[in-house]
């Protein structure tokens, strides 16, 4: 619940508050100021991350029967440091690691994270349990608003704006959608507005309800969990369309950065194009 105040404020300050006003992110003199006192008080992002790393990443066999997919290199370092410099860029230093195959290896190069920066807890998979089960394992670690992601993408997203999004609507999860040319290779966002009604999966391309699709970055409630179950189940199949039937998915179109990493094209072209976080 949102209160008025009478504010008293030097001029230069204001015209400085009014030049930022730019009517969409920005939408108002009284709304720029809650956000510089948001990201004053720390209060304008998540405070955590789970990074989903427990892939076989079979179709990079052989290269996977040594090496597990969340160590294979981009431009000199492995796609979770990538991730690493965009979760610092907001502020966002503690991370959970949730592995399952070849962890032993993972854990060895990243460790409790103080090298790079942050700080990583890990939860282990001891056998497959999905997307949403591998979560649903860091429960007891995630208490307040989060960021999930995939650990095989690259993208640059403005999670500052993203988690305003996501409070602005009220949402229990909010994803990152992002365009492509093609979406029949994807899970495709049917929306209502910014609410997602359904994801319609890997559609034809002259079928397809819009090309946005999930970009495997996500912002949840805690109360979200709720909805997952014990065992093995997945978001797109077992969790998003609960929380969609409650209305409360929604979808953060972004236009930065991002590159699937998942095949060995889509590998091939992220170490070409991709250009790190600015």
């Amino acid at each position: 619940m949102k209160e008025r105040i009478t504010i008293t404020l030097e001029k230069d300050i204001i015209s400085t508050i009014d030049r930022n006003v730019d009517g969409r992110k920005i939408k108002n003199r009284s709304h720029a100021i809650e956000l510089y006192l948001s990201r004053v008080l720390g209060e304008n992002r998540p405070k955590k991350a789970v990074l989903l790393l427990g892939g076989k990443g079979t179709r990079f066999r052989p290269i996977t029967y040594e090496l597990p997919k969340a160590l294979l290199p981009v431009q000199g370092k492995p796609v979770p440091e990538h991730l690493f410099e965009l979760f610092k860029k907001y502020g966002i230093k503690d991370l959970v690691f949730s592995v399952g195959y070849k962890s032993d290896k993972i854990k060895e190069y990243f460790g409790d994270g103080s090298k790079f920066g942050v700080n990583i807890s890990y939860v282990v998979e001891k056998e497959a349990v999905g997307s949403a089960g591998a979560l649903k394992l860091a429960s007891n670690l995630l208490s307040e608003t989060f960021v999930v992601t995939n650990g095989d993408e690259l993208k640059d997203i403005d999670l500052e704006d993203m988690y305003a999004f996501h409070k602005e609507n009220d949402a229990l999860i909010t994803l990152a959608l992002t365009t492509v040319r093609d979406p029949s290779s994807y899970g495709v966002a049917l929306l209502q507005g910014n609410r997602i009604l359904r994801f319609v999966e890997k559609p034809k391309k002259e079928d397809a309800p819009s090309k946005l699709i999930h970009a495997g970055l996500s912002i949840w409630e805690p109360a979200a969990l709720d909805m997952v179950p014990e065992g093995f189940s997945m978001f797109e199949k077992d969790i998003f369309p609960k929380i969609a039937k409650e209305g409360k998915l929604y979808g953060y179109n972004f236009s930065g950065q991002w590159f699937d990493t998942g095949t060995p094209e889509r590998y091939e072209k992220a170490i070409r194009e991709w250009k790190g976080i600015k």
